[in-house]
């Protein structure tokens, strides 16, 4: 995080360095799990976020210009065709009163198809970053779950004493120290998603993007919380 005196901005750098460390930390203690692979996808998707965050804004700008250059050419072409109609039937003395009309709704259309036109330009550079945003968020999303899937069948109650096995019992290959320290890596791999998928809106305004970014921490902090339960249930 970055600021003028205070904490102000959640920067990609430091998030990037901790998803980072903790793919490292994970794969040394468990090499051979799945789990270290998820912590390579979310690697790869801060890179991604970082890459994007640059390009995205590269190609807003270019957008912006090209969106503002029209809608000025679309404006100041409106007003010149409804100020050369109105010299037109000013200058036609003759023009009975309702054959104003069909001009009045001309006029109005042109100012209808105009506004569509301009409004259009005006959002798209906003609708195009949504879009891009929406997707790296999904993608955290589904990471979220497979997080989830990985510690469900890390039940602690099979490592107490009177726990008896079934032939359909999972059994994790875990001791009582891995089972909490791998516990322990799915929380913070569920934290650092919700990192960055708040990197994702760092730079947003978008309403949509907000909410979707707010929901997917509500849902790690969720998942976060029962790992914990199942973390204070491990025996001493």
């Amino acid at each position: 995080m970055t600021g003028t005196g205070s904490f102000e901005r959640l920067d990609v750098a430091p998030v990037r360095e901790m998803v980072g460390q903790l793919e490292t930390r994970i794969a040394t203690r468990f090499p051979e799990r799945g789990l270290r692979k998820v912590a390579g996808d979310l690697v790869q998707m801060a890179d991604e976020v970082a890459d994007n965050a640059l390009e995205t804004q590269r190609r807003l700008r270019l957008v912006q210009t090209v969106a503002r250059a029209s809608i000025v050419l679309i404006v100041v072409a409106t007003i010149v065709v409804l100020l050369v109609a109105l010299k037109d039937a000013v200058q036609h003395d003759e023009l009975a009163s309702f054959e104003w009309v069909p001009l009045i709704e001309s006029i109005i259309n042109d100012l209808v198809f105009a506004a569509i036109a301009v409004f259009f330009l005006y959002a798209l550079p906003g609708r195009m970053a949504r879009e891009r945003l929406l997707a790296q968020l999904h993608r955290l999303r589904s990471l979220a779950h497979i997080v989830d899937m990985h510690q469900l069948t890390k039940d602690p109650e099979r490592l107490r004493p009177g726990f008896r096995s079934t032939h359909d019992s999972v059994d994790p290959h875990l001791d009582r120290d891995d089972l909490e320290r791998y516990l322990d890596y799915c929380s913070e791999l569920l934290s650092l998603i919700g990192k960055v998928a708040a990197l994702c809106a760092e730079e947003s305004q978008d309403a949509v993007v907000l909410d979707t970014v707010s929901t997917i921490e509500t849902l790690t902090t969720s998942m976060s919380r029962k790992i914990w339960q199942k973390i204070s249930l491990l025996p001493d």
